[in-house]
């Protein structure tokens, strides 16, 4: 199923490296949006592939998502959303360019379909795939025993 073939490592971790980089910057610059926090809600659907945040029953913020892939807890794996049939197109956006980028650029953890969850492997994941999509930000939702991650592309005000 996966090939576990051997991959520049040192490669990976220079990716990886300028991907939190440049994640910390722009997780940074969504923070500051939605500040103060106490006071925002938000709602998502990956059905729309959007997500708005507003306070006072008010929208001010709005993107698109793109789904990363999710977390089973009780099963401890990880699936790319690019290998889950079950999810709407919609919410899978260009995330098949994350899994060509690593076939491309000999990355095996991008193009093998899951893998066994380890919660640093997930999270230097994540970043490159934010990387590779240009994304404005990262989103994690946690439902049950199941944590779905997410990009956030398109960062908008919305006006009224």
């Amino acid at each position: 199923m996966e090939d576990r073939s051997e991959h520049d490592h040192a490669a990976w971790e220079e990716l990886v490296g300028a991907a939190r980089e440049r994640a910390r910057g722009r997780q940074a610059l969504l923070g500051e949006r939605l500040a103060p926090p106490d006071d925002v809600q938000y709602r998502w659907s990956m059905d729309e592939a959007r997500i708005t945040w507003s306070r006072g029953g008010t929208a001010f913020l709005t993107g698109r998502i793109t789904m990363i892939g999710s977390v089973s807890l009780s099963h401890r794996t990880w699936l790319w959303a690019w290998a889950n049939d079950s999810l709407p197109a919609a919410v899978l956006g260009d995330i098949e360019q994350v899994r060509h980028y690593g076939e491309r650029h000999g990355h095996p953890v991008l193009p093998w379909p899951g893998f066994d969850y380890h919660p640093e492997l997930v999270a230097e994941a994540r970043l490159v795939a934010a990387a590779v999509l240009d994304a404005d930000a990262l989103w994690t939702e946690h439902e049950e025993d199941t944590q779905l991650h997410f990009l956030i592309h398109d960062l908008t005000p919305v006006t009224c």
